[in-house]
Order: C-alpha cells, then structure tokens, then sequence
C-alpha cells in the first residue's frame, strides 16, 4: 500500500484534533486521540512528549487567531485589539478554558502576546509588580467573557424574593441581542478607561 503523500501526524494536526475533542468533550486522552487520528499512542508520543504538550500546542492554536498589533502601536489600543482577539478566539473554544487554565504557559506564540501585553503596560508608565497584576485582570476578564458568550440565553432567574432592581436588570439584559459580545465590550471600556486613569496618575506621581 503506498505511503500517504503527507504524514498523518504533525503538530498541527495532533493540536487540530485534540481541539476538536476538547470542544465536543471537554476533555481528552491520549488514547482518545490516537484513536481519532487512526494513530497508535506511541506514534502520538513521537511527536509530543506528555499531554500537557498536546495542551499547549492546543493554546498555541486558539492564541494563533489573533492578529497581534504593531510594537509601537498606541498602548490602549493595543489592549484593545489583543483582548478582542483574545476573546473570540477563546469564544469558540470555551471548553478548552478550564484545561488552559491548569497549566503553565509556555507556548512561544501566546509568551508572545503576553510580550506585547507587558510592553504596552510599560509605555503606559505601569510598575513591573502593577503591570503583571493588570495583565492578570484583563486576562480573566477575557476568559470569563469567553465563557460567558458560551452560556445558555437563560444564565438567571429570579424567583418571589428577587428585588424589584434584580428583576429589572434581568428583564431588560437578557432582552439584549449578543448580549455576551455586548457585555463584553462594556467591561473592556471599563478596564482600559481604568488603565488609562491609573496611567495619568504615574504620570503625574513622576
């Protein structure tokens, strides 16, 4: 029998596939994924060497999505275009948040967009120390937003003792069309207005 013309494993397409178990499952084996690659295990583990590598390879190809902006871009902006890229990256992917989350970072592409997050930081005149712990902010405001867009149109009720305030807000957000996508973009406004504040302040402390 001749030799495919391309080989059936590959980084790519290891990442490919145990995605699209982790998004139908939210989980997945090496077994598993063997399986679906029509692939032994130990033909898996010539490629990678553990499943946190099939892990990272996984973030290395959601984080792949998004188009990274330009060094010297406006630093507000940057946040901006990273967090929104982030996030519908991430939205189509919100079963894979829990498996990233476990682990350390370590793929180069996503170091790379953290680069990026720190140097924009910097130019805003952040510390070090303010710096890692805005990154911090911004990316678990990303990720809960992501898992928001994936939750049921229905995410609260209310019942006899919910205040007057609570059924209002129920009544008028949940009619809101892309209400996740739309929440989203409220919060991220917040944060950078929040950042940019805290900017002028260093400013003005220099």
């Amino acid at each position: 029998m001749a030799r495919p013309s391309s080989p059936k494993l590959s980084a790519p397409a290891i990442a490919a596939a145990a995605l699209e178990i982790v998004d139908a499952h939210g989980e997945f084996t090496i077994p598993r994924l063997a399986k679906v690659m029509g692939v032994s295990p130990s033909s898996l583990y010539n490629h990678v060497s553990s499943k946190d590598d099939i892990i990272e390879m996984m973030r290395g190809q959601a984080m792949g999505e998004i188009e990274l902006p330009d060094p010297d871009a406006d630093w507000v902006q940057t946040l901006r275009q990273i967090a929104k890229g982030y996030m519908r990256s991430y939205a189509k992917h919100p079963r894979l948040i829990p498996l990233l989350t476990s682990h350390t970072v370590r793929d180069e592409l996503t170091l790379r967009v953290y680069d990026l997050l720190a140097e924009a930081f910097a130019r805003g005149g952040f510390s070090a120390s303010d710096s890692l712990a805005a990154i911090t902010v911004l990316d678990s405001f990303v990720l809960g937003s992501a898992l928001d867009a994936a939750a049921p149109s229905q995410v609260w009720e209310s019942n006899e003792d919910s205040s007057e305030a609570w059924r209002a807000a129920l009544e008028a957000g949940l009619a809101v069309s892309d209400r996740a996508q739309r929440t989203f973009e409220y919060g991220l406004e917040i944060l950078l207005a929040g950042f940019s504040l805290q900017a002028a302040s260093n400013v003005q402390v220099a």
